[in-house]
């Protein structure tokens, strides 16, 4: 759960998980370099101890909920808390002197709070009563990017919804003397943070600016050589490589303390569209000559683009060229599926030609009529698929015997135990090397202005998982922005993932770049893992 209770010299200690203190009780996360001690700001500053119980944190709120009023009880699973009632006094619209629209809750005492973002307006719902008489009739300043805002009083909360697109990103902060909620639109809605989270692992975040353009970066800093914590791709299923789950699912069930979505997949069949190697199974192979990270338990990484050219060479000598190996990327030519891509493989086109290959020796030749064929993948030797390529199959005759030869353009990157594919390559020992092209990517695509996720290593080897969204203006970073912002984050390495609509930042249970039911589902990811 996200509450929990624990004894210390006798004492009943209550924790609440940062997702619950921020999501639930409208506090923000303050800047910290002590891992034991979380600065929060609700209305005015405290500062909870932490407890750290892998994949969540607790800030320890006892003394807070005393000094607050707040009764707490756990039951079970559940936390709950009942607060002395707030009244909501005031709402105020400043009139902007500048481009940034500005409207204030006044409050007659610190209330809890949660901000819900949606299409078309933010709902914000306080723990609060509103005297209606008291609450004039609200009308925007014409011109305001604040379209309407409506009050609706039910009993001991208020729901007050803000006609503003979840595309402007508002800021919601809090302070006191009198107690107030402040929504800013237009303005840079990313604070500042640098959060020491848990030894080894920092959350940050900044505006950067790379040309005319400023963005919100969001990242997290993590040293692969701490202790008790580890790196490993994450992926919907256990058990398939099909489906796709909003990042936050996926980290959830896998027990993943942060996360950042991966490589590239098809929408349509759930496949990943890259290298996916998980603890040295290589269940999806390198496509396209594009950019993979690979890391060991070690903390050891490498960047490079990657490519597998492996050949069958026929009793006869002939040699035919396999084009992908483990791969939903589907192209004219010879395929090849392993054990690690599944018990199964289930045909991607029409008509393809179906050999299996155990002991060097080739089987007997199936044809699928349809794409959506389930074929078994043999656990010994392997699945070779025929596409658009009648000729070629027409030589590949029963008992006849095969060897397989399999080179890597990177032989120590493939060799690692840990490999995730997306691209392009940003940076590579210290130089920005993007090439779209050459990693087979789209003019549109290379072109194109979007929110990015990437993955990058520091020169004294600490990794950084970094996302950067749309800014208050509704630009996109392009390709090469993000080239330029892993290189001011210090990147000598940097991989980009895929980005849009997937571009998710995951920490203990919260989404941190974006409101969480704007981030789409994904296939793959990478988790950072806490020994509990």
């Amino acid at each position: 759960g996200n509450g929990s209770q624990w004894q210390a010299n006798g004492l009943t200690r209550i924790g609440l998980s940062d997702a619950i203190v921020t999501q639930r009780f409208g506090a923000e996360l303050l800047s910290t370099a002590d891992a034991s001690r979380q600065p929060i700001q609700w209305f005015s500053e405290a500062v909870f101890p932490t407890r750290l119980a892998p994949p969540l944190r607790y800030l320890d709120v006892t003394e807070f909920a005393q000094r607050n009023g707040w009764q707490t009880q756990i039951s079970g699973n559940t936390l709950q808390i009942s607060a002395p009632i707030a009244n909501l006094v005031s709402i105020q619209q400043e009139q902007p002197a500048t481009t940034v629209d500005r409207v204030t809750f006044s409050l007659d005492r610190p209330v809890t709070w949660q901000a819900d973002p949606q299409q078309n307006e933010l709902v914000l719902t306080l723990d609060a009563q509103a005297d209606q008489s008291r609450l004039q009739k609200f009308k925007p300043t014409p011109a305001s990017r604040i379209r309407s805002l409506k009050v609706e009083p039910t009993g001991n909360r208020t729901t007050i919804r803000v006609g503003i697109p979840i595309t402007s990103r508002p800021r919601i902060t809090t302070a006191s003397n009198p107690n107030r909620i402040v929504i800013e639109v237009g303005s840079n809605f990313l604070s500042d943070k640098d959060i020491l989270w848990t030894n080894g692992l920092f959350w940050r975040q900044r505006s950067l600016t790379v040309g005319a353009n400023q963005f919100p970066i969001v990242w997290l800093e993590v040293n692969p050589r701490q202790a008790g914590l580890s790196i490993r791709s994450i992926l919907p299923n256990a058990t398939t490589l099909i489906g796709t789950l909003p990042l936050f699912q996926t980290a959830q069930q896998s027990l993943a303390t942060a996360a950042i979505n991966g490589g590239y997949f098809n929408r349509s069949n759930q496949l990943p569209l890259g290298a996916i190697k998980l603890e040295n199974r290589f269940a999806s192979g390198a496509i396209l000559g594009r950019g993979v990270a690979g890391w060991d338990a070690a903390g050891n990484w490498k960047f490079d683009r990657l490519t597998l050219q492996e050949t069958l060479i026929l009793g006869s000598g002939q040699r035919f060229p396999i084009t992908t190996v483990n791969s939903a990327f589907v192209q004219a030519g010879i395929a090849r599926y392993t054990a690690d891509w599944g018990s199964t493989y289930t045909t991607l086109s029409d008509n393809e030609i179906l050999i299996n290959v155990q002991n060097n020796q080739i089987g007997v030749q199936q044809t699928a009529a349809t794409a959506g064929t389930v074929i078994p993948v043999p656990t010994s030797g392997y699945l070779l698929v025929f596409r658009s390529n009648r000729t070629a199959a027409a030589s590949f005759t029963p008992s006849t015997p095969v060897q397989l030869e399999s080179v890597f353009n990177q032989p120590a990157l493939a060799a690692l135990p840990n490999l995730i594919g997306g691209g392009p390559l940003l940076i590579r020992n210290g130089q920005i090397v993007l090439d779209g092209r050459l990693e087979q990517f789209s003019p549109a695509f290379i072109q194109e202005r979007a929110a990015r996720s990437a993955i990058g290593q520091t020169a004294d080897g600490r990794i950084l998982i970094v996302t950067a969204q749309y800014n208050a203006a509704g630009r996109g970073a392009t390709l090469s922005d993000m080239a330029e912002v892993m290189q001011q984050l210090g990147a000598v390495n940097a991989l980009n993932l895929d980005g849009g609509s997937s571009t998710t930042l995951y920490l203990g249970g919260q989404i941190l770049d974006r409101p969480p039911r704007s981030s789409a589902r994904v296939h793959n990811g990478i988790g950072v893992f806490l020994q509990p």
